[in-house]
């Protein structure tokens, strides 16, 4: 890797990611990621203790992704790159923080299933269009093709899908869940 500076987190969201515009246009979220550390004590039980709590923002189309998407409470898999940024406050003392610019951010599939859904979005969409690994995905358009990313349209990932009972279900529609034939690169 060209780069030492690297970092990932697993963790929980603390709160709704906050979806931002630019000036220009370009989507900003940011969202904080608590991290715990579970260990055994010396009598044998298990104790968590927190690692701190990490201030994250990503961008564009991921950005969009990630407001549509993740929710407080979801347990998220996070890596990017630290981050320092300071400011003078209004009392004109130097401030500074550091935070993670995401380069990746998914759910943990630990203790959870997901329902992956592609992503589409128009060219002249605030995001820019492009998704955040670039290409064209296959040089498909719309949502309406072929592939198996358009079948999806599944709860976002931190909110169960329901029954009418109010039961959690895993699998709408009676159809196994698609796997990638080949033609996206992952």
């Amino acid at each position: 890797m060209a780069t030492d500076n690297v970092v990932t987190l697993v963790g929980n969201i603390t709160d709704e990611p906050e979806l931002r515009f630019t000036p220009g246009g370009a989507a900003v979220a940011n969202f904080t990621v608590a991290v715990n550390r579970r260990f055994r004590n010396q009598d044998g039980t298990w104790d968590d203790k927190l690692d701190g709590f990490f201030r994250c923002s990503c961008w564009r189309d991921m950005a969009e992704n990630v407001s549509e998407s993740l929710h407080k409470g979801a347990r998220v898999v996070v890596t990017g790159r630290l981050q320092q940024r300071s400011w003078d406050d209004n009392d004109g003392n130097k401030r500074s923080t550091i935070e993670v610019q995401v380069d990746e951010v998914g759910p943990s599939l630990r203790w959870a299933t997901a329902q992956i859904t592609k992503a589409r979005r128009d060219k002249g969409s605030q995001g820019g269009g492009q998704p955040s690994g670039g290409g064209d995905w296959g040089g498909q358009s719309g949502g309406q093709g072929g592939d198996s990313w358009s079948q999806g349209g599944g709860a976002p990932v931190g909110s169960p899908q329901q029954s009418p009972s109010g039961a959690p279900q895993q699998n709408q529609g009676g159809t196994p869940p698609q796997q990638n034939t080949g033609g996206d690169d992952w």
